[in-house]
């Protein structure tokens, strides 16, 4: 039988608990082999990021716990703004014999029409879906179970505005963002 790799993109800016509960449950729930943590090199909506380098070593103290996950840096390698459907191309050129499932938030579910090309996307690895809090169905409308509601954007306020993150990153996580000094000004992204 080929391997099943799930994979698991976002910006991660920064990674939190949830996203690697999101990692954890998907390892736990799903017939996967493995889990490729993928963060976003570009953003497609050239939404701002801290630097990229950051976002890998941030996921792989956040992911450093759980077994059979990989931190993957295929987005830097990709030119142009990041496109789901480039990103799985590749992997798949990488890893011809796996069978590729791509992890998605309930919450986006909603948005994939607008997404490039999703039924291709869909059809090169076929969605796990992960339900997110207010959205906990899946694309049959059937339940599932809801993952706590933690967002970057609400940690990066905190950390904005000196506010505690416990609870909501991973420890080491946030030793390496005190340490880098990152989240500090809106304005300024490392």
């Amino acid at each position: 039988m080929n391997e099943v790799i799930a994979v698991y993109g976002g910006s991660f800016d920064p990674p939190h608990v949830a996203h690697t509960l999101v990692a954890a449950y998907v390892l736990s729930a799903h017939p996967v082999d493995r889990l490729l943590v993928v963060p976003t090199a570009q953003h497609p909506f050239e939404k701002r990021l801290t630097a990229f380098e950051h976002r890998v070593h941030m996921c792989e103290l956040a992911m450093s716990d759980l077994r059979r996950v990989d931190i993957s840096t295929v987005e830097q390698e990709l030119e142009g703004p990041s496109l789901t459907l480039h990103m799985l191309r590749e992997l798949a050129r990488r890893h011809p014999a796996a069978q590729l499932r791509l992890v998605i938030g309930s919450d986006l579910l909603a948005e994939t029409p607008g997404w490039h090309a999703f039924d291709e996307v869909r059809a090169l690895a076929p969605p796990i879906i992960v339900g997110r809090s207010g959205h906990a169905y899946d694309e049959d409308g059937e339940p599932l179970p809801e993952l706590p509601d933690v967002s970057s954007t609400e940690v990066r306020r905190r950390l904005r505005a000196g506010i505690s993150t416990d609870g909501l990153l991973n420890p080491k996580v946030a030793a390496y963002v005190r340490e880098h000094g990152l989240y500090r000004e809106p304005s300024v992204r490392p």
